[in-house]
């Protein structure tokens, strides 16, 4: 049943129940019981599974069962959780696992519960929850070397956390382990996560062809490779690859949960593309999902779209205001490499401000958080932006005529070059055809590729 095999699981509970045929008071009827309700909840019906947890939680307690008591009380914590009483189910998964740190659950349900109790975090965004008990589990396993709590799924969980707190050699560790443990010989349906997971870290230090590879089986065992492979192709260049496959993947989404985790990927591409009201759009939708869910990650995760698209739109003071915001969210999640990524915007912010002091304070800011990461990506990213302005610049570019490339690489139009630099389109085309000529290319193509080649994209 954990592996997601549901129906050979029915099969087993099925002929358990044969066997205790006339067995009407007993534990193991209640074990019975609580198995097929979760068997029933994770096949979509909460509702009806919620009262068989109910009645073994009162079994539990009358045969002095505390293993018992506690997986049923998991299975009505998570029931609330799936129903939308989030508050609640939280509540009682608390219960659970303020029972498995104090050593009242054998081990076997205490990894059980924690793997359980993790996922109900990841869906409710509750990050800081999840690291608490994440913290607290931990401390209790290292009085028990014998224990191996951390397998597979857990492991997939663990490496999430580890990233979002800047730790990515550890993370990297956690998610090769999770997909060795997983694709052994039998396969588990949270293969492809792990696979996924270990992608995004690739990607992330630019490892980019371990990445893609590991999106690949990611897609080979049942995990969708979006938006991650769509980043991977940003960070490539391949602008109108990442588009496509962002708009597609947007439109077959319609859970608020889930496109609430390709959302901020969907507003990164459009911006890239220079498809600004698109990417307001996807912003817009986030603000609302986030409202709506009332969760710290998320609150973080929609003021940094909301601060990216007014800067594309030229809004620059505007959105320093929702940028310094995002960036005392991310801090608050201790989420190095997302504030990080929000001081390089600030830093672009500030200079179209002409505050080029602040700009370049925020910009080596990011950079060292950048350098201790491993970000090599971002890196690159950051020093394209600092050093081009005191260096030559290939080709005989102006200053001026690198903004107006670097803006065409990432797909603009003259009118919204010209909105985004304060010139009129009259201006903006004579920068790019003193561009053209002094590249020696002739299509918005091929000075594209050029300005990816030269490191100024």
């Amino acid at each position: 049943m954990f592996r997601g095999e549901v129906a050979p699981a029915v099969g087993w509970f099925a002929r358990a129940g044969r066997v205790l045929e006339g067995c009407d008071e007993c534990a193991e009827q209640s074990w019975l019981l609580t198995w097929n309700a979760f068997a029933r909840m994770w096949g979509g019906d909460p509702s009806g599974a919620e009262p068989a947890f109910t009645e073994s939680v009162q079994a539990g307690r009358r045969f002095g069962d505390l293993d018992l008591v506690t997986m049923a009380r998991l299975g009505e914590g998570m029931c609330l959780v799936m129903q939308g009483h989030g508050p609640a189910g939280v509540g009682l998964l608390d219960e659970v696992m303020a029972g498995v740190t104090s050593g009242e659950v054998t081990p076997m349900y205490a990894g059980i519960a924690y793997c359980t109790v993790i996922a109900a975090c990841s869906d409710l965004f509750d990050l800081r929850r999840a690291r608490e008990w994440t913290a607290a589990l931990t401390h209790w396993c290292d009085s028990q070397p014998e224990l191996v709590p951390y397998r597979g799924n857990c492991l997939v969980h663990r490496c999430e956390l580890m990233q979002m707190q800047g730790a990515w050699n550890d993370a990297l560790q956690a998610a090769e382990q999770a997909c060795a443990l997983l694709s052994g010989p039998v396969k588990w349906d949270t293969l492809g996560a792990a696979y996924y997971q270990l992608g995004e870290l690739q990607r992330l230090r630019g490892e980019f062809t371990s990445a893609e590879e590991n999106y690949r089986k990611a897609d080979e065992t049942g995990r969708r490779p979006e938006p991650g492979l769509a980043l991977l192709r940003l960070a490539q260049g391949r602008i109108d690859v990442a588009a496509a496959v962002m708009r597609r993947a947007v439109a077959e989404t319609d859970d608020p949960s889930a496109r609430s985790r390709i959302l901020p990927a969907y507003v990164e591409v459009m911006i890239a593309a220079g498809d600004v009201p698109s990417a307001r759009t996807g912003a817009d939708e986030l603000a609302q999902i986030a409202g709506a869910l009332d969760a710290p990650y998320l609150d973080a995760v929609a003021a940094s779209a909301a601060g990216a698209v007014l800067l594309a739109g030229g809004d620059a003071r505007s959105a320093l205001r929702k940028l310094r915001l995002a960036a005392s969210a991310w801090r608050e999640l201790d989420a190095p490499h997302e504030t990080a990524r929000v001081r390089v915007l600030t830093g672009l912010a500030c200079r179209a401000l002409d505050d080029p002091e602040t700009s370049a304070m925020e910009l080596r800011g990011a950079r060292t958080v950048f350098e201790r990461l491993g970000a090599t990506p971002d890196i690159e990213r950051v020093d394209a932006l600092t050093t081009l302005p005191h260096r030559n610049a290939p080709g005989g570019l102006t200053a001026r005529e690198v903004e107006v490339l670097r803006l065409v690489a990432s797909g603009r139009t003259n009118r919204a070059i010209a909105q985004e630099l304060g010139l009129s389109e009259k201006t903006v085309a004579r920068h790019i055809s003193n561009c053209f000529t002094k590249i020696r290319v002739s299509s918005r193509a091929a000075a594209t590729a050029y300005a990816y080649e030269h490191a100024l994209v």
